[in-house]
């Protein structure tokens, strides 16, 4: 969220694709905190223990009334409603952002939301530039937000113009290196491009039954 706030206009890059990133997040969250982790194209929950932040612990609790693992692609794509104010509302209790009022054309209200713990953004910047330039492999927190940045294209915001492909580049090759970031990355992805999730495949030997029927047919 903070990386996706224009200093300048106290607005949010990337906004129809950011609630898709933080939906993202929050289940790159609860796999750092132990409590779900990849299958395949889905999510397992393996430990539902609440983690103390309401939030998260209202999604997995919903992960864990699925009963049976939920395809990323499903979960990303789900209804947010109400997601990034949520945590622009946190942030702004926790005094890192403050809400800015005005109006839009001069008669819309609207409200901008400037970034006040400048601290922490370069903090959060400095993880991803460092990862970026050393090549070094990151963390698996840096290593999931740079696949969450990229996947909503945050790229373009973080690293502009042409001097910026290289780093756009690099940031689109750290996914490899959290298999969670990656997973909800290809999602987030996904849902945006309106991938559809491919039919389940077959067993071969149904399939080969059915060319041979094919073949019967055509004789």
């Amino acid at each position: 969220m903070l990386l996706a706030l224009d200093p300048a206009t106290g607005t949010t890059a990337q906004p129809q694709s950011l609630d898709l990133g933080l939906a993202g997040a929050q289940l790159v969250e609860l796999a750092l905190a132990g409590r779900i982790a990849p299958d395949g194209d889905r999510i397992a929950v393996v430990h539902p223990r609440p983690t103390g932040d309401p939030t998260l612990d209202s999604a997995l609790e919903l992960l864990r009334r699925r009963g049976s693992p939920v395809r990323a692609v499903h979960w990303i794509g789900g209804p947010r409603l109400g997601l990034r104010q949520t945590y622009l509302a946190h942030l702004e209790r926790c005094h890192m952002v403050h809400a800015v009022p005005g109006q839009m054309c001069g008669v819309l209200p609207t409200t901008r939301y400037q970034a006040t713990d400048s601290a922490v953004s370069r903090e959060i910047r400095a993880r991803l530039d460092s990862a970026i330039r050393t090549g070094v492999p990151p963390d698996p927190r840096t290593a999931a937000l740079a696949a969450l940045a990229h996947a909503v294209g945050l790229g373009k915001h973080l690293y502009p113009g042409n001097e910026g492909r290289s780093s756009r580049s690099r940031l689109r090759d750290l996914i490899r290196y959290d298999p969670m970031g990656g997973l909800v990355a290809h999602a987030v992805m996904d849902v945006q491009n309106g991938v559809a999730v491919p039919p389940r495949r077959p067993p071969a030997q149904a399939r080969g039954a059915g060319r041979g029927m094919a073949r019967a047919g055509l004789r």
